[in-house]
């Protein structure tokens, strides 16, 4: 996140600048819908998504399916057992969500399938190497002989907390998080394009969407984030979306990283029902964030894009929250939440709340100017730079 203390005057200089030209557009600003993605723009195409039994990489799935795709659902909570007999696989820890959600990989495919796609439920372990390379080859290829979107959401969070500084954790700290989140992404990635590729082949229509590979990362890529361990697996991750769509482009195979914004999933939810989640998350507000969903409806629109479009842009960084206001898209409902690197974002939850504390009295920052933040994205280059937050306790 942006840091609140040597670089607050670039940010109050920026905001106050800005604001003086761009007041005007502070008001409801109608959207300019440039979507890509017909209804059923996935109709005929095969996806496969990890993590897909809950948080953001379900919200990807339904979304998926929503867009007529037939998704398979990988991930470790199921209701039954495996296909050859074993038990469900072991899960050592989980975050909590409420009680009576039903976060499984089968009640995914049946949503998938009630939206118009059609939904496979393939319950495993990932973190077993071979597992992921096995349901690729003999179930994804065998049965449909194509693959047009490999998205890798599934994630491992660590059972003692993820904040802390690195010399005082345990090494297992960094196969909680870059295990499954990093390692088994390259594995994901490394089985399935050879099938992407065939895929991409088979593509005989004019500029036809090309195969994608999704990455879901996070802001942690880009500004410290948690910490030493988690930001150097997201840092990674974006990494090895840039570096395969430079092998991968020349076969007509896409990459992108999506990086969603606040999100409020199961578990985020849960944690702000029990009253921990001001102290986890540093005292953000859960209530302006993003569903699950809205990463989904990003995703959807660039696998939907024209081979050249999405040629032109593999390997980048795509922001959730930036593709809404690209391609004119709302949450499920109906909001527009703002991206983390925006003025509309930062402000209220790290700059104003750093000025307020140095005010006398008790004063705040007046109401007018909380309201009226405009929607303006920091470059990359302020928003990476500098220590983190004072706020945000470590």
């Amino acid at each position: 996140m942006i840091g609140t203390n040597r670089r607050l005057p670039q940010v109050v200089l920026l905001w106050q600048v800005m604001a003086m030209f761009v007041a005007a557009l502070s008001t409801t600003t109608a959207l300019s819908f440039l979507s890509m993605a017909t209804p059923m723009s996935g109709t005929g195409r095969v996806a496969v998504v990890t993590g897909a039994s809950r948080g953001i990489g379900r919200g990807i799935a339904l979304e998926l399916g929503s867009a007529g795709y037939t998704v398979y659902c990988l991930g470790r909570s199921s209701r039954s057992t495996l296909d050859e007999g074993t038990t469900t696989p072991d899960i050592d820890f989980q975050r909590p969500v409420a009680e009576g959600l039903d976060l499984t990989v089968e009640s995914a495919a049946e949503e998938i399938t009630k939206r118009g796609g059609f939904g496979i439920a393939v319950p495993c372990d990932l973190g077993t190497d071979g597992v992921i390379e096995d349901i690729l080859t003999n179930r994804v290829q065998k049965n449909n002989d194509r693959l047009d979107v490999l998205v890798c959401s599934a994630y491992t969070t660590p059972p003692t907390g993820i904040r802390g500084e690195f010399w005082k954790q345990d090494l297992n700290m960094w196969d909680y998080v870059n295990g499954l989140g990093l390692r088994q992404v390259y594995a994901a990635c490394r089985a399935a394009a050879p099938i992407l590729i065939d895929t991409a082949k088979k593509n005989t229509a004019a500029n036809a969407a090309p195969p994608l590979i999704c990455l879901v990362s996070s802001f942690g890529g880009k500004s410290y984030t948690f910490n030493v361990a988690y930001g150097v697996g997201k840092a990674a991750i974006d990494r090895l979306s840039l570096d395969m769509s430079y092998q991968l482009q020349k076969y007509g195979v896409a990459t992108t990283t999506l990086y969603p914004g606040l999100v409020k999933t199961e578990a985020n939810l849960e944690m702000e029902k029990d009253g921990s989640w001001a102290e986890q998350s540093g005292g953000l507000d859960l209530s302006v964030g993003e569903s699950p969903g809205f990463s989904g409806k990003a995703l959807v629109e660039l696998a939907a894009l024209e081979k050249d479009s999405m040629m032109e842009r593999s390997g980048n960084v795509e922001v959730v929250a930036e593709l809404a206001t690209e391609f004119g898209f709302l949450d499920s409902n109906g909001s527009k939440p703002a991206s983390i690197r925006s003025l509309k974002y930062l402000l209220p939850n790290f700059v104003f709340p750093s000025i307020e504390k140095e005010m006398e009295d008790g004063k705040t920052i007046p109401a007018w100017i909380k309201n009226n933040v405009p929607d303006i994205l920091l470059p990359w280059s302020i928003f990476s730079s500098g220590p983190p937050p004072e706020m945000d306790s470590r």
